[in-house]
This record gives structure tokens, sequence and C-alpha cells, in this order.
């Protein structure tokens, strides 16, 4: 093989192992919903559990007011004190991830998706020990964005 070809080669091989690595760290489900009815019927899922929701921030909107399209793109921010708590606790760093986070966004399509990063990610890069948090995070999070996208 060339060597001049080598690099190119192995350079974008590197980048596209490492993009499959960031998209292995996040749970992206369908959403049959708009970007906003999405996040809402999530909200209502996350306070009827009791899981205090902090804030909502539209990117979209902020985008448009420094005049630059963006497909409706929306975060929760929502956490619940009982298991992240013990988490950071445990590693102060997990703040700088807790409280957990879910994006509903628009792809190219016009297809609305719902991602969050998986808790085994939190556990990974901030070395936690607490498997039965991180266990009851993971199914929650699996449990109540499922039903947030859920065909009515």
């Amino acid at each position: 093989m060339n060597k001049y070809l080598l690099l190119p080669i192995l350079v974008c091989s590197l980048l596209l192992s490492s993009q499959a690595q960031a998209s292995d760290n996040y749970i992206t489900k369908k959403s049959p919903y708009p970007v906003a009815k999405t996040l809402d019927r999530l909200e209502k899922i996350l306070k009827s559990k009791g899981i205090a929701v902090f804030t909502r921030v539209d990117h979209a909107a902020g985008a448009s007011r420094v005049m630059i399209a963006m497909k409706p793109t929306q975060l929760l921010i929502f956490g619940n004190p009982k298991l992240g708590t013990p988490l950071m606790n445990e590693n102060r760093m997990v703040g700088l991830d807790l409280p957990m986070k879910a994006l509903a966004w628009e792809d190219d399509e016009g297809q609305v998706w719902l991602s969050y990063l998986k808790p085994a990610e939190l556990q990974h890069r901030h070395e936690l020990n607490n498997d039965a948090v991180i266990k009851k995070m993971t199914g929650a999070l699996e449990a109540m964005t499922s039903k947030a996208v859920a065909a009515e």
C-alpha cells in the first residue's frame, strides 16, 4: 500500500471510531411526536414520579435570537436527589453530569428523537462503584423515556 495513503486512512478510521464510541454512550429513541410534545410528555411522567424538573432549554429559540437557523432542539434537566446525591458523595465531579438531561431533537428529515446519557457512562466517567444506584437509574430512565415516546 502507498505510504501516502496510509495516514489519511488511519486518521479517518480513528475519527469514525471515536464517533461510534460517543454515540454508544447515549440512548436515542424515535419519537412520533414533535420536539415540544415529546418533552412535555417526559416532563409529565417525571413529575408524576416525584422527580424534580429543574429547567427546559430551547436551543432553537436561542439560535433564532442571533439569527441562526436550527431545527427544533430542546433540553430537559431533571433529577432525583435520592439517586444523585449518593453518586456525588462518592465523587463530586459527577456533579458536572448531574442532574440528568434529556434532549429532544429533530433531524434533517423531520424525524424527532429523544436522547440521554447512559447511567453506565456516568459510572465509567467518574469511576463510581454504586452499581445499585446506576442500575436503578438505568431502569427508571428506560421506562420513563419509553413511555414518553410511546404512540397513543
